[in-house]
């Protein structure tokens, strides 16, 4: 039997700056072990993925001990690292925000050499390898496709092929599953069932119970970058409390009023006719719709299906082809579409991976007053007072002066939340908002954007997970072949 790669972690710990991420780390993964890796935002858990993948180093200290062997033979890093492969949500941003638009094929390709992008002419053994893990991942028919052009499942599915086509005997995977509807899981799921006949084994940082794959075998427990615990996982036992929904709920915030007490119905959104293009790609045809002042939407629809395009139609970073229209209440036509969005809170995958930028998060945060990515001048006193006071809210003040690439990536949804709510908005536009929260986080924010729909705000939340919807939700908009459908939202459910 061929021998497969073991890692051992002897105290390894980590620190950027003065703070230690990862500290005291004892850990010995042997091969045909499968493990879920669970804690809260800003535990550790991608950090250590990192560090099992030989990205990072660990901080010497004298003490400190990482080794790879195969079978009981000892190999230096630089042989072990092509036997470990890495997919998590910063590569998929990382594509977007750097505008890497090459083909499907490409991309996989770059996978045998572990590069970003390829960087030397692909070989017909090359070819043949590409070809067989793209039919194995069923996107075969994908392969000359852009990659930029792919729905949110397609992207993840081409990143996957791309980290199996090498045959790593690791899948280092960080929160594989967001974003996915149920078809695309289901194929992942599938994609990681023949990976376990193989004898590959997994490290799979997740927040929801659903998003441990079948198979798992271990599991490793995070808290404040120490290993709380480690224990093996049976078929059918209960999952870790980390991993459960909360049963109470958090306090209501003040000075809540009913929907019924706010002014009238006016109309914050109206699309007459409307047909929107992405890439020259149709993805919504005469779409008619409106939003009335008080009501509360969940847009439903498989990937692909233009959810994320949706939104930002209506937030104003895409426009309807010629013959329709968008009108937004007390906005009269020709008014800077900035006014608008000063109005607006805005959430999105695509938004997270547009702020690597060198800003702090306080700025970060100040920014959404003027519904800007970065500040083009210092924040005044007024920015500074509001960015505190949402800081202070979603329990960021200790990450405040840090830049968005230092914090976890359920961190940075936070924040985003903040940068949306220091808008002091009328509405909130959300594309999975949820997504890379913990299990106390994702029932926090439920809990805040029930209160702030009872206080008058309106909200269009775009969302896979049904259980991620908050109290108060009144209308569904499906999404499905280029077409929607609006329903209430009792029917819908």
């Amino acid at each position: 039997m061929k021998a497969r790669l073991n890692i051992t972690l002897h105290d390894v710990g980590v620190r950027r700056g003065k703070r230690w991420v990862l500290k005291h780390i004892d850990l010995n993964l042997r091969a045909g072990e499968r493990w879920a890796l669970i804690g809260s935002n800003g535990a550790g858990k991608t950090q250590l993925l990192k560090l099992l993948s030989t990205e990072i180093w660990p901080t010497p200290t004298g003490s400190e001990k990482r080794r790879f062997t195969l079978g009981r033979r000892v190999i230096e890093e630089i042989d072990a690292k092509p036997l470990i492969a890495c997919l998590g949500a910063e590569l998929q941003d990382k594509f977007a925000r750097y505008g890497w638009d090459f083909s499907v094929r490409d991309i996989v390709a770059a996978g045998l050499h572990d590069t970003d992008i390829l960087l030397s002419p692909v070989t017909r053994d090359q070819r043949r390898k590409v070809a067989g893990v793209l039919r194995a991942c069923g996107m075969l028919r994908l392969a000359g496709r852009n990659f930029l052009s792919l729905s949110y499942g397609q992207k993840r599915l081409a990143l996957l092929a791309r980290a199996l086509v090498r045959k790593p005997h690791w899948l280092l995977l960080d929160e594989l599953y967001n974003g996915l509807d149920a078809r695309f899981r289901r194929k992942v799921d599938a994609i990681l069932a023949r990976a376990r006949k193989r004898g590959q084994s997994w490290v799979v940082a997740a927040h929801r119970a659903a998003d441990i794959p079948r198979g798992t075998n271990r599991l490793l427990h995070l808290q404040d970058g120490r290993i709380l615990a480690t224990r093996t996982l049976r078929a059918g036992a209960r999952m870790p409390v980390a991993l459960r929904e909360p049963t109470e709920s958090a306090p209501a915030l003040s000075n809540a009023r009913r929907p019924a007490e706010q002014a009238g119905a006016l109309t914050l959104l109206q699309l007459t006719q409307a047909t929107l293009y992405v890439e020259y790609c149709c993805v919504l045809r005469n779409l008619n719709w409106r939003l009335q002042h008080g009501e509360q939407w969940a847009v439903l629809g498989a990937n692909g299906s233009g959810k994320s395009s949706f939104l930002r139609l209506l937030y104003g970073d895409l426009a309807p082809a010629s013959g329709g229209t968008i009108k937004r209440g007390g906005f009269v036509r020709g008014t800077p579409i900035e006014h608008w969005k000063q109005t607006v809170g805005f959430v999105s995958p695509e938004l997270q991976s547009d702020y690597a930028i060198d800003v702090s998060i306080r700025e970060l945060v100040a920014s959404g007053r003027h519904a800007s990515i970065g500040l083009n001048e210092a924040p005044d006193a007024e920015d500074l007072r509001i960015a505190n006071l949402w800081l202070g809210y979603f329990h960021l003040n200790a990450v405040a002066q840090r830049r968005p690439r230092e914090l976890s990536y359920g961190q940075m949804r936070r924040a985003l939340f903040a940068r949306a709510m220091a808008a002091a908005p009328r509405l909130l536009l959300l594309d999975e908002p949820l997504t890379g929260l913990d299990t106390q986080q994702r029932h926090l924010m439920r809990d805040l954007l029930s209160g702030l729909m009872a206080r008058g705000i309106t909200l269009v939340m775009a969302v896979h997970h049904p259980e991620d919807l908050p109290a108060g939700i009144t209308h569904a908009l499906h999404l499905h072949n280029r077409q929607a459908r609006a329903l209430p939202y009792r029917i819908a459910n």
